[in-house]
């Protein structure tokens, strides 16, 4: 069932934003594309950073409004913790040299402006107003049924943070991880003696199937299929099959790991269509199983050794930016980057995020960060 929000004002619409949004913006620009009188998400973009032009800022935030289908107009909300300023010309809204370039961009697109509001800590105004009134926060109340959307109190940034994971628990994924290595780097997997490490083989003997199972319970995986997932996600070949499964099917994860195999033995080349899965191209996965998948992998991150972590967090990494949440991929990769500043895989997702590159799917009628 679709919820429908509507404001009558400019107050009753800052309500709507987070839940548009998913959460409440904070240093932030919120864009909300329009199609003539409705919007079905917002998109969120940090502040201009002092050492970007601002007009190549505007430039790239249009781009990434019109590129929403039958976008005919924009709605702008500043949310920073800058006060504003009292002149005697009156009241100067912070970050309004920004707003003026990018609603200049926006016209210059052929995009109408139905908003440009700001919200600092002494109150909300309106850039378009020839003497800025700041009125109180305590207006923003959120409409009705927009509890209903879920919980939004948080900002960009929460829920990026990896789960805590028990000490006991860690330690098993370890040593099974240890007996992984030992076992399946050369020698017979029948010849350890610990029987977790052997359970934990035998999930490995059709991995596209074992990759489909943890979608069935992903936050309550036991130890052996955690360590088997970290093991996965450690080795290029299968990690790329957990994605283009995980965003497709079980049949296109048997393909995949197909693709995946022969490359690395034959150098063969890669399908298109499974390029155009991780790329972000082609139909939009089923939101369920990517977030799904993404509670499984923060899980496996947060109980894996640290030198094991940077496959399960670039992975989910990459899950968040199909989901267009760019913020929480953000903040894996930097997490990634940070045992392993080399690691192939969240080099490259970091330049399709700072390039302000999001999912094609991610422009229809889906919100993204």
């Amino acid at each position: 069932m679709t919820t429908v929000l509507r404001a009558s004002d400019s107050a009753q619409f800052l309500g709507i934003v987070p839940a548009l949004a998913g959460f409440t913006p904070r240093e932030s620009i919120a864009l909300l594309p329009f199609r003539g009188t409705r919007s079905d998400g917002a998109m969120r973009l940090d502040l201009p950073d002092a050492a970007l032009p601002l007009t190549r800022y505007a430039a790239a935030a249009v781009e990434l409004v019109v590129r929403v289908p039958a976008t005919d107009a924009l709605a702008v909300v500043v949310y920073t913790d800058e006060h504003p300023q009292h002149t005697p010309d009156g009241v100067v809204l912070p970050q309004a040299v920004t707003v003026d370039t990018l609603l200049a961009c926006a016209e210059g697109a052929g995009l109408r402006v139905i908003e440009a509001l700001c919200v600092t800590p002494d109150g909300w105004g309106r850039y378009d107003d020839t003497e800025p009134v700041l009125h109180s926060l305590s207006e923003i109340v959120p409409p009705p049924g927009a509890t209903a959307l879920g919980d939004v109190s948080g900002d960009q940034l929460s829920g990026a943070g990896l789960p805590s994971a028990p000490a006991g628990e860690s330690r098993q994924v370890a040593r099974v991880l240890r007996g992984l290595d030992g076992a399946l780097g050369g020698r017979s997997a029948s010849r350890s003696h610990d029987p977790q490490v052997i359970a934990a083989s035998v999930l490995m003997e059709d991995i596209p199937a074992f990759l489909e199972s943890v979608l069935d319970a992903p936050d309550s995986l036991p130890a052996v299929a955690v360590a088997a997932l970290v093991w996965c996600l450690g080795r290029p070949p299968v990690r790329d099959t957990a994605i283009a499964q995980w965003a497709t099917d079980h049949r296109r994860g048997i393909r995949t790991m197909e693709a995946q195999l022969a490359f690395a033995t034959e150098g063969a080349r890669v399908p298109d269509d499974i390029a155009h899965v991780f790329l972000g191209r082609g139909a939009a996965p089923d939101g369920d199983r990517l977030r799904a998948a993404l509670l499984a992998v923060r899980h496996a991150a947060a109980r894996a050794p640290r030198a094991a972590r940077p496959g399960p967090l670039t992975v989910a990494a990459w899950l968040s930016w199909a989901l267009g949440r760019a913020t929480h991929a953000g903040r894996y990769l930097d997490l990634a980057r940070e045992i392993d500043p080399s690691y192939s895989l969240a080099l490259l997702l970091d330049t399709l995020i700072s390039g302000a590159v999001l999912p094609e799917w991610a422009f229809r009628g889906r919100r993204s960060e």
